[in-house]
C-alpha cells in the first residue's frame, strides 16, 4: 500500500485563471483557483487536474475524502510522503503578492 498524505484545500471556482498556491484560513488551507464552475462536479475535476499538475503526479493519485460539495476539502494523495510533504509546503508558501498584501 502506498504512502498517503492528507491535504486540506480551499477551492475558488469561477476564477479568472487556474492556480495552485498560497493559503487561507486557520488552520491554513492550500488555495486552488479553477476556472470551472461548481456545477455537476466540474470544479472538483478541475481541482484534481490542477493539483496533479502542481504536484507532478497523476490525477488518479488524489482522492477527495471530505468536502465533495463544499469549498473546503480534504484529499488523500498517494505517493512518496517526503516528496509530497515538501511540495505541499512549497505550494502553501507560494502566495501571490495580492495575498501577501491582504494579510
Amino acid at each position: 500500500m502506498p504512502d498517503r498524505l492528507l491535504i486540506e484545500i480551499r477551492v475558488r471556482p469561477n476564477a479568472s485563471h487556474n492556480k495552485v498556491g498560497g493559503t487561507v484560513g486557520d488552520p491554513p488551507r492550500l488555495v486552488v483557483a479553477v476556472q470551472a464552475s461548481a456545477v455537476d462536479g466540474k470544479a472538483n475535476e478541475a481541482v484534481v487536474k490542477e493539483l496533479a499538475k502542481a504536484f507532478g503526479i497523476r490525477a488518479r493519485d488524489f482522492i477527495i475524502v471530505f468536502g465533495e460539495l463544499g469549498r473546503d476539502k480534504r484529499l488523500l494523495v498517494n505517493g512518496d510522503i517526503g516528496t509530497l510533504t515538501k511540495k505541499y509546503e512549497e505550494l502553501q508558501q507560494s502566495a501571490t503578492l495580492q495575498q501577501r498584501l491582504n494579510l
